[in-house]
């Protein structure tokens, strides 16, 4: 057996399933390692953290810190990965409490993650930013 063959082959949707466990765990080191360089973050329009962010620095000021101040036990809990090789699609819940308002959010979620050569080069949020908000209690 040559050393190609041997290797062991990580599937982008065990990658996922990893990153959502290191987030969990509050392991955002091991979270962006798995990051191009110039990684290009979008929250969805009309979330509280609306718009898209390039690169890990990025990314980490405008999405990653915020999660870690502005809310109490925050989670992304994926309930099913489709691995489709090169995009990867985790649908799951939000879950936490928001400290402006002290209201909690449980809403459903999908994410959209792009790869390139073992690399997540893209993250696109999908879910429904107006339910956010009213459990949020930002808008009537």
């Amino acid at each position: 057996m040559t050393s190609e063959t041997s290797k062991v082959l990580i599937k982008n949707g065990e990658i996922i399933k990893t990153l959502y466990d290191n987030f969990k765990a509050v392991n955002i080191p091991a979270v962006l390692e798995q990051m191009d360089p110039e990684m290009s973050w979008t929250e969805a329009e009309g979330y509280i953290y609306g718009g898209t962010y390039i690169g890990a620095d990025a990314i980490l000021e405008n999405v990653f810190k915020k999660l870690a101040t502005e809310w109490e036990g925050f989670m992304a809990t994926p309930d099913k990965i489709v691995d489709g090789r090169d995009t990867v699609v985790a649908i799951g819940r939000y879950s936490g409490k928001y400290l402006k308002t002290g209201k909690t959010v449980d809403v459903p979620f999908a994410h959209v993650w792009t790869f390139n050569k073992g690399r997540i080069t893209s993250f696109v949020q999908h879910t429904d930013t107006l339910v956010v908000a009213r459990q949020l209690g930002l808008i009537q």
